[in-house]
Parts: structure tokens; sequence; C-alpha cells
């Protein structure tokens, strides 16, 4: 029988309706690829052209591909529906770019056990993995604007303790103790480095215990110690020959580029460990002014999340830094950790404005 012309009529424009709803959802995953592959100095997103020795294209094989779990109920995506409701829909659309991505979950006070376990637990819910970050050594951050951290030892490794008991057997990467290596290293009056290198071992060899987590050992980024070299002996005192491998450019802006090179020059000084970049902020590569690492005008969101790299040594791009969380009371931002949601915007703002 043959379909009523305004039967058809209906099934012309339904049909016409979702087409255009694909076609706008492909050009967004397009423009994404576009802005994370070229960003202003993102350098490729760092994906091998095959050729390079120390590029990150080394003979390993990267893990297999992770669905990251993505918080509904983080700032980003709390800010976005607050403007939504007030009227401010184009800043909302743009919030909502850092919203839909995968964040990692610091983990910065006392009894880290109870959010482990939520956070795990809700990403085993829908089959994703958690990726949660270990910030508590003593004497974080030397006493600058991320200050804090246990008390000694013995409270560190408790602290180490209940982590690891949060984990259960949920998948997990966890970026362990930013800064805390290449801060030794560089000479923080209050760290005695072999202390803090048996501390660090110890969290590598305690979270590993856990059979589906992934241990990076973060290891600054490659403006700080230029030649990479220095790193060795330090990393190898805090146990990364037992962990899954190394992170690089946690909290900073160094271009996936730059962060791919370094980490290739480190992997092969390390046996062919593995990496992880953060790309969270890198879109615009690096600011060239004072504090270039502390809330940096004109910056960029980077290469989503993901674990398709294109390159065998490099597990992951990450959002280790939480997009919109400041680095600390410079350039008229918030403590550091606290939502700022004026930054927000301009990183997503520059990335897909």
């Amino acid at each position: 029988m043959a379909t009523p012309f305004g039967a058809r009529a209906r099934v012309f424009v339904v049909a016409l309706i979702v087409w255009t709803l694909l076609g706008v959802a492909a050009s967004a995953v397009l423009r994404d690829g576009d802005r994370a592959g070229t960003g202003g100095g993102g350098g490729g997103g760092g994906i091998s052209d095959g050729s390079g020795e120390g590029d990150g294209s080394g003979d390993g094989s990267a893990a297999p591909e992770v669905s990251f779990w993505v918080d509904p109920d983080s700032r980003a995506a709390r800010q976005a529906a607050e403007w939504r409701r007030t009227g401010r829909a184009d800043d909302a659309l743009l919030m909502e770019r850092i919203a839909v991505r995968a964040q990692a979950e610091w983990l910065t006070g006392p009894d880290p056990g109870p959010v482990v376990e939520a956070r795990t637990t809700a990403a085993a819910r829908e089959g994703r993995t958690a990726v949660l970050v270990a910030y508590y050594v003593p004497h974080r951050d030397c006493g600058s604007y991320s200050d804090g951290g246990a008390e000694g030892g013995t409270e560190y490794r408790e602290w180490v303790d209940g982590f690891a008991a949060g984990l259960g057997d949920r998948s997990a990467y966890v970026v362990l103790e930013p800064d805390a290596v290449a801060q030794a290293l560089a000479g923080c009056d209050r760290v005695v480095p072999k202390e803090r290198y048996a501390l660090l071992a110890y969290a590598v060899d305690r979270l590993k215990q856990q059979a589906n987590t992934r241990v990076y050992l973060d290891a600054g980024n490659s403006a700080w110690h230029p030649d990479p070299a220095r790193l060795v002996e330090p990393l190898v005192r805090s146990g990364i020959a037992r962990a899954d491998g190394f992170a690089l450019n946690v909290s900073n802006f160094q271009t996936d580029a730059a962060g791919s090179e370094y980490g290739g020059k480190l992997s092969a000084a390390l046996d062919g460990k593995h990496f992880v970049l953060d790309s969270s902020r890198n879109g615009n590569g690096p600011f060239t002014g004072a504090e270039p690492w502390c809330n940096p005008p004109d910056r960029a969101l980077g290469m989503p999340p993901t674990t398709a790299t294109g390159a065998p040594l490099i597990d992951a791009y990450l959002w280790v830094k939480r997009p919109g969380e400041s680095d600390g009371t410079c350039r008229g931002g918030p403590p550091a950790g606290q939502w700022w949601p004026s930054y927000a915007l301009e990183l997503a703002r520059n990335a897909y404005g």
C-alpha cells in the first residue's frame, strides 16, 4: 500500500532531523580532533610520525583502549547548568566542553579511602576507569601554593594504605605525587631526598598490590629539568621499576610534542617505561612571562583524554589538572584547587571559541 502524502512528509521531516543531529555530532568530534591535533602549539597531540627515537614512539606495546569515567556532578557540570538557568547559554555550551571530559580526582587530605572507593565504584558501575591523583606526601609543594600533606612518614604510609584499600579490585589510573621527585631534585630545603624517595617507593609497591590499578609516578615536565637524565636515579630510588610508568606535565602547559620527545628520552633511560601526559590546559603551549605555571593567561584546553594516543610509549593523554581549578593565589586567582569559572571559560573559549 502506498504511503499517504502526510505520512511521507512526517517520515521525511524525522529523517531530516536525525540526519542534521548526526551531522552536528560528527562536526563536533572533528572540531575536537582538529583542536587537539593542531591547538596552537599542541604539537600534533604528540602523535609520533614513526620516524624518531626519543619521541614517544618506542617499540613497546601501548595499553589497551580504556574508557575513563566522567563525573556527572563536576564543578564544570554544575557551572554549565547554572549558566543555562540564568540565560548564559553560549557560556554554558563552552563550559560543557569541559564537563563532558574525564578529569582526575585529587586526593589531598586525610582519610582518602572513602572518596577513592566512591569514585572507583561509580566508574565500575559504568564499566569505566577512574583517574585519581595521590597528593599527600610530607612537605608537599615545598610550602608553596599547594602546601600541606602528611606530618611525617608514618602518617603518609597509613594514608597510602587507606588509599589502596579504597581501590579494591576496581579499575583505576593513579598519578602518584605530582612534583614530588622533581622538587626533591631541585633542592627543596624541607625535603630529605632519601626519605621522600623511600616513601614514594612504598606507595608504588602498596598501590600495585591492587590488581586493576595502574600507577604512574610523577616526573615533572620538560621545562623543569631539561636534561631527563637527571631524573633517572631519583625515579629508580622511588620505585619506577615497579610502577606502570611515569607522568609528565601535570598541572603544566608544555606541548604534547615537547612532552612526547622528553618522555621518549626518559623512557629510553628507564628500560622502556611508558608514560602519560597531562594535556588538560596545553592547547596553546606554555606562557613565557613570570610564573608561567601559575594561572597564565591566554591558555587553552588541549587533547581530550584518551588511550588511543598513536604512540606506543604514551599510555594516555589525561586531564590530570581539572581545567578551571586555580593553581594558586597568583594573577587574581583563588587558593590552589579552588574553582575559578572565569578561567575555565577562558580555557574553553580559546580552544573552541
